[in-house]
């Protein structure tokens, strides 16, 4: 028995399971900057928005980047198939949990239609905020001219998993490094959770990496494929491996925490554990200027064979300002996430996002509960 290899775990964390450690120091929030760069794009708020169907068109798009954050536009999504996607939209709420899906599923055997795609990066170039676009490996070759050549600022190849060598049937798969020396635009890429495949696409010369395998609140990939690490892990993890990779070549590749994000507090500790910048779905679904009539749902529900998502009930309770900025009256943190990271980093006496990174960590899963018991009785 002693010779019989066992496999081996390891613990790994999530937002609920670590809390972030006060500073020796103190900084107004009014001096903090949490600003960051993503792709050559300035962003004065570190967020951005899901390319989800329910989360951003081009509308929103604008909004958001009026506000300082940068929203993602699914161009395999219904807003690149239908030339008016509101009546989809409006079926998908009006539906009940299985018959929404299914709406899903017979709206994606709609064609993508090119002229839809340029016309939608257009609308948002013409609203005066960077233009952010994504795709799946699949249809990255064919849609990538007309993505540059409609003037998308920045690219994002996204599916569950993503890694840098990948074995298919195809005879010349897509190669990102050949994509990111031919598009002429910067290409993030994602998803991924660990050290060595974030060291590996990094030197494909990709702009930015996307962190999260499963975490969001419309996503089953966890219960449908078993896959996944807890977001702070996760995080930390490929936060390392950007380190090493600036260390080894000077340059430096941010990392977005994508995923499971739900209040201030979970904002405030994915930069902790070393993000540059996170990406919200959820919480920016239950906007007004979101799409999704309070629904939301993952970019995998629509999938014809394994659906990956499921339409969640978010609610249509808050606007942009208020989420980003405020004012807000609610205590649970689910508003003025900007505010919420300002004065976070204050208190761990951060100045800006690189300093954020560096703040202590500690596991602490009874953060939430410890003398919260009026609060539980409340709930």
């Amino acid at each position: 028995m002693s010779d019989i290899q066992r496999k081996q775990l390891r613990q790994a964390y999530g937002y609920d399971d670590v809390a972030i450690v006060p500073g020796e120091i103190t900084v107004n929030p009014e001096l903090v900057d949490i600003s960051t760069t993503i792709a050559g794009v300035r962003l004065d708020v570190p967020i951005l928005a899901s390319a989800m169907d329910a989360v951003v068109d081009p509308h929103f798009a604008i909004e958001l980047g009026r506000r300082g954050g940068l929203a993602v536009l699914n161009l395999e999504g219904l807003q690149c198939r239908f030339e008016d996607p509101d009546d989809v939209l409006a079926r998908v709420a009006a539906s009940d949990q299985e018959g929404a899906t299914a709406i899903l599923q017979e709206a994606y055997t709609t064609p993508i239609r090119p002229e839809l795609v340029a016309a939608r990066i257009q609308q948002i170039v013409d609203g005066g905020v960077p233009a952010a676009v994504s795709v799946t490996p699949p249809n990255t070759k064919r849609l990538a001219p007309i993505i540059r050549d409609a003037g998308a600022d920045i690219l994002v190849v996204q599916s569950t998993v993503t890694t840098a060598r990948h074995e298919s049937r195809s005879l010349k798969g897509l190669i990102l490094r050949d994509l990111v020396a031919e598009l002429g635009i910067p290409v993030l890429v994602g998803n991924t959770v660990g050290y060595r495949a974030a060291l590996e696409l990094m030197a494909e010369g990709i702009a930015g990496l996307l962190v999260g395998v499963g975490p969001g609140a419309a996503c089953t990939s966890r219960e449908v494929l078993g896959i996944g690490v807890p977001q702070v892990t996760a995080t930390i993890d490929c936060a390392a491996a950007r380190d090493e990779f600036e260390r080894r070549t000077g340059r430096r590749v941010p990392i977005i925490t994508d995923g499971g994000i739900r209040t201030g507090g979970d904002v405030c500790k994915s930069f902790a554990a070393g993000a540059d910048a996170v990406m919200i779905g959820s919480p920016f679904a239950g906007t007004q200027e979101a799409p999704g009539r309070g629904y939301h749902w993952g970019m995998a529900t629509p999938h014809a064979e394994l659906p990956r998502g499921v339409r969640v009930h978010v609610g249509r309770h808050t606007s942009l300002e208020r989420l980003l900025h405020g004012p807000t009256s609610r205590t649970d943190g689910t508003e003025n996430l900007a505010g919420a990271l300002r004065t976070s980093m204050g208190s761990v006496g951060a100045r800006n996002l690189v300093e954020m990174q560096r703040t202590e960590m500690i596991i602490a899963p009874a953060i939430k509960t410890e003398g919260k018991i009026y609060q539980q009785r409340r709930d």
